[in-house]
């Protein structure tokens, strides 16, 4: 029977619900980022937008008039749920909790940015700081709301008058919690911010120099005042508190890297790869990731070491970075 002029079909309703997939997926990268840059982890982050995924399915998509606000409102509160439970799981962690580093970084010079894995978008220096495995760890000490807005704010420059809309606060109380929340984060202001190549050099000069076990040459690359993190999460051994002073830190750093290096059986390789927006140094056994240490910079010297050991949180980065197309290869 013929449809009069106007009425929807089957084939109609199809490419509607096509478009409406569309939309959504043409926000998903952005949507992760943010999402991981709330929660600092990567399958939690995805689930998360995997919730905002079913909201956007059962909404009516018609009333709908911006669905990038729509959606960021809602994948932030999912955010803020699962940080609540969290903070309990953290609280109870074995050692020092560190954010899940994921592979990615600026891609080659003369190439447009564009989305890297759970990173989502890293068009800015903003978006590429927010993701650094330093200011995430400190976000930790945020309160959720405080996160929210900081994330909002710092990394995809949302206006606070549409951030107060997010949280359902005032546009008051929105500034104000992103004052209290940059004054928490200070410390990670860079001081000195080295360009790419700079840095790259001095990880590099980091990583030859624990290779070989030489003992002055890491202690010449640290500062006075340099502190190590590491993270094995009870399945690995590490320090569980961190550790401080330029001594103690190259001792425990080349104490790290033996007994990474001596695992046996296999065979143990170390590269600095682009992890969490900026290099990294990756070490491998027999091809699988276990070790990612992403180094803080400050006037030409390393001033923080985070070390992640965990298995678990390194099973995403091994996956990514083991596949041919992976976002960068060993230098």
């Amino acid at each position: 029977m013929a449809r009069e002029p106007g009425e929807a079909g089957p084939e109609r309703g199809r490419a509607m619900a096509a478009a409406d997939v569309a939309v959504f997926e043409a926000l998903r990268p952005l949507l992760t980022g943010l999402a991981y840059r709330m929660l600092g982890e990567v399958q939690e982050a995805e689930d998360a937008v995997q919730d905002a995924y079913l909201r956007w399915d059962g909404a009516d998509r018609a009333a709908v008039e911006e669905p990038r606000a729509w959606l960021t409102k809602v994948v932030t509160n999912l955010c803020l749920t699962r940080l609540t439970s969290a903070r309990a799981r953290r609280e109870s962690y074995a050692g020092a909790w560190l954010p899940e580093p994921v592979p990615g970084g600026p891609p080659a010079p003369g190439a447009p940015f564009g989305t890297l894995g759970a990173l989502g978008p890293l068009e800015t220096v903003q978006q590429r700081d927010s993701v650094s495995l330093a200011l995430l760890s400190l976000m930790e000490a945020l309160t959720p709301a405080e996160r929210a807005v900081f994330v909002l704010r710092e990394a995809f420059a949302y206006p606070h008058r549409e951030i107060a809309g997010i949280l359902e606060v005032t546009e008051a109380a929105s500034r104000q919690l992103h004052h209290r929340a940059r004054l928490r984060v200070a410390a990670a202001e860079r001081r000195f911010a080295p360009d790419g190549a700079e840095w790259r050099r001095l990880v590099e000069r980091f990583l030859d120099a624990a290779a070989r076990g030489d003992m002055a040459a890491l202690e010449e690359l640290l500062a006075a005042d340099v502190v190590a993190w590491s993270d094995g999460g009870g399945k690995v051994s590490a320090a569980r508190r961190p550790v401080a002073g330029r001594d103690r830190v190259a001792r425990f750093l080349l104490g790290v890297a033996g007994r990474t290096a001596g695992l046996a059986p296999g065979t143990f390789t170390a590269a600095v790869e682009d992890v969490n927006g900026g290099p990294a140094v990756v070490g491998r056994l027999d091809g699988t990731v276990v070790v990612i240490a992403a180094l803080e910079v400050s006037g030409g010297l390393i001033t923080a070491v985070h070390s992640v050991l965990n298995p678990d949180k390194l099973a995403y980065a091994s996956r990514v970075l083991s596949h041919p197309g992976g976002p960068s290869g060993p230098s």
